[in-house]
């Protein structure tokens, strides 16, 4: 990984969902953990890529998955993924029983084309 002071292993997770999506009553495709602080962000395939915003704002640069049984890194800083890194704070995904795209009753029914417009 390029950068691994980008990570704290032992900072948990922001919560189950996107809290920027959840602030204003918006959704998400699917979700991304900073590896630095833990801020819950939606993936740039989501209508807001409010993790990418994160990334832009504080310049934390590495991101994991935070769907169920994905382990994946991301490092905006040098656009390259990881299969796996350092163990985070659990929990290390959404709930498995929360949908993506969720949370279940903010997805509008047309989310399809939505993204595929985006």
């Amino acid at each position: 990984m390029t950068d691994t002071n980008a990570i704290d292993p032992s900072v948990p997770p922001s919560g189950s969902g996107c809290v920027d999506c959840d602030a204003v009553g918006g959704w998400w495709f699917h979700l991304r953990r900073c590896a630095s602080c833990g801020h819950i962000g939606c993936c740039d395939s989501s209508p807001a890529q409010h993790a990418t915003a994160h990334y832009k704002a504080t310049g934390h640069p590495v991101v994991r998955s935070f769907e169920p049984g994905e382990e994946w890194f991301w490092d905006y800083s040098s656009d390259e993924l990881y299969d796996s890194g350092p163990e985070l704070t659990p929990p290390v995904s959404h709930p498995a029983d929360q949908p993506a795209p969720g949370p279940a009753g903010r997805v509008p029914a047309d989310w399809a084309q939505i993204l595929r417009r985006g």
